[in-house]
C-alpha cells in the first residue's frame, strides 16, 4: 500500500512539473511580439556626393568638416583644351568651392549646423531632423528626414548686383533657402537608395531669358534627386547622386544648364570614412549648385572633390 502511495505521489509530482513547464512556456514573450529593431548605417556619412542623406550626427557629437571642390579636369569645348587642362594641373590648381562646416547632434535624430562656402561667399545655417527610422522586418520600410538650409552671401554689393540694372539695395536679396525631404531605404548590407524632393528659393536673381522658348529664370526651383550606395568589398563602396531640375528656363537653354551628377568612391579606414568623388556641380550647398550647374560630363567638365571630417564627443 505504501509503495502505491509513493508511486502516485511521484506521478503527480511529474505531472505538476510538466504542467508548470508548459505554463512557463506560455508566459514567455513570443519573439514575434518583440519591438522591431531600428536599421542603422543606411549610409556611412551624412552626405552621399553632392546631396545630404538621412544620417545625422550622434547626440552630443560635433562633426567638423572641410569639403573641397576643384576646377574642371578638362573642357572639350575649349579650342586649346589639353593645354588648358595641363596648365591647371587638370583642375587641381583651381577650386570652384571650399566649405568649412560644424554640425552638432542635439539628439540622435536632430542635427544643427553652420558653415561657410567660398562660392558666392555664402554663410549658412542648417537643421536636419530624422522623424522616421526604418525598422527590421518591414515594420517601418523607410527612413524619412527633413533637411533645411538658409544661406546669406557676404559678397560686395557691386558683385551681388553685377550685370543688372541695379535695384534699391535690400539685405533680403542676399538670402537663399533649400528644403528637402530625404526618403531612404537600406535593402541589405550592400545596397541603400534614397529619393530627395527638393525646393530651392533665391530672394534675388538676375533677369535672364531662355531665347529658345522665351521662359524667364525663376526665384523658385523644384528638383527631384535620387542617390545610392553600393558596397562591393569589406571597406569600399560606390556612391552616386543625381538631381533633375524642373525648370523651363534651363531646358534647352543655349547658355547651357545641366542636371548635377556626382559619382564617388567611399573608403572605410578604421574609424574614418574617406570620400573621393567627381561631379559637374560647381558648388557644395544645394541652394547654390542646383540653379547654377553649367558644366557637363559629356565635355569633360567634371571636378575632383573630397572631404575631411573629424568627430568630437562631449
Amino acid at each position: 500500500m505504501l509503495k502505491k502511495l509513493y508511486f502516485c505521489y511521484a506521478l503527480l509530482s511529474s505531472i505538476c512539473c510538466l504542467a508548470q513547464d508548459d505554463l512557463l512556456e506560455l508566459v514567455k514573450e513570443d519573439p514575434k511580439n518583440e519591438p522591431a529593431k531600428s536599421v542603422y548605417a543606411t549610409f556611412k556619412t551624412t552626405k552621399i556626393v553632392n546631396s545630404q542623406n538621412i544620417e545625422t550626427v550622434k547626440k552630443r557629437n560635433l562633426d567638423f568638416r572641410v569639403t573641397h571642390r576643384f576646377g574642371n579636369l578638362y573642357n572639350s569645348a575649349s579650342n586649346n583644351a589639353l593645354n588648358e587642362a595641363a596648365h591647371s594641373a587638370f583642375g587641381l590648381d583651381n577650386s570652384t568651392d571650399i566649405r568649412t562646416s560644424f554640425d552638432y547632434g542635439i539628439t540622435d535624430a536632430l542635427t544643427i549646423g553652420i558653415g561657410r562656402s567660398k562660392y558666392r561667399e555664402m554663410n549658412d545655417a542648417s537643421v536636419k531632423w530624422r522623424f522616421l527610422t526604418q525598422k527590421e522586418n518591414n515594420a517601418i520600410p523607410v527612413s524619412v528626414c527633413f533637411y533645411g538650409n538658409i544661406g546669406y552671401t557676404s559678397m560686395t554689393t557691386d558683385n551681388l548686383y553685377a550685370g543688372t540694372i541695379r535695384p534699391k539695395t535690400n539685405e533680403a536679396h542676399r538670402v537663399q533657402y533649400a528644403s528637402q525631404f530625404l526618403i531612404a531605404r537600406k535593402f541589405n548590407n550592400a545596397l541603400s537608395l534614397q529619393l530627395m524632393p527638393t525646393y530651392v528659393h533665391r530672394n534675388f536673381i538676375k533677369q535672364q531669358i531662355n531665347i529658345e522658348n522665351g521662359k524667364e529664370d525663376q526665384n523658385a526651383l523644384f528638383s527631384m534627386g535620387v542617390g545610392g550606395r553600393l558596397k562591393f568589398s569589406k571597406r569600399m563602396a560606390i556612391v552616386v547622386d543625381y538631381f533633375y531640375n524642373f525648370s523651363e528656363f534651363q531646358t534647352g537653354n543655349p547658355d547651357g544648364y545641366y542636371n548635377p551628377l556626382g559619382v564617388g568612391l567611399e573608403i572605410e579606414t578604421g574609424g574614418h570614412v574617406f570620400h573621393i568623388n567627381y561631379t559637374n556641380a560647381p558648388a557644395i550647398l544645394e541652394s547654390s549648385f542646383l540653379p547654377s550647374t553649367q558644366d557637363t560630363w559629356t565635355k569633360g567638365q567634371i571636378k575632383l572633390g573630397f572631404n575631411i571630417s573629424r568627430w568630437f564627443a562631449f
